[in-house]
């Protein structure tokens, strides 16, 4: 399989701290069915979600208070997408709200890293 050659000086990767590698790839896993492949205990990569990346152990966590970047994600189904959040435990810090170009909400998952999820 050939794969597509990669554009120079796009974003290619994002590497993400979490305190709990079993705990994120089950809330991920749950809430937006990513799958993973596993590089050791300390490290473990999200795959076909859009973008190439992988989470790692760290002691840090991200939030866009803290004037870190903010990771979104796409949803066809915003408020089903918000239920699951919830149900797999994570924290809504912003319900469902409109910006120009969609509707979009925000959550800190089980490792309090913030993300946003959105929808036209």
């Amino acid at each position: 399989m050939q794969q597509d050659k990669i554009q120079h000086h796009s974003i290619n990767y994002l590497e993400i701290p979490v305190k709990d590698i079993v705990r994120t790839k089950a809330f991920f896993g749950d809430v937006f069915n990513w799958q993973f492949e596993d590089y050791g205990p300390e490290y473990s990569c999200f795959i076909n979600v859009g973008i190439s990346g992988g989470f790692f152990v760290s002691d840090k966590s991200f939030a866009t208070a803290q004037g870190c970047p903010l990771i979104v994600i796409y949803s066809a189904q915003l408020e089903q997408t918000e239920a699951e959040v919830l149900k797999a435990g994570g924290r809504i810090s912003q319900p469902i709200f409109s910006f120009p170009g969609g509707r979009r909400f925000h959550f800190f998952d089980p490792n309090e890293n913030e993300y946003a999820v959105w929808s036209e």
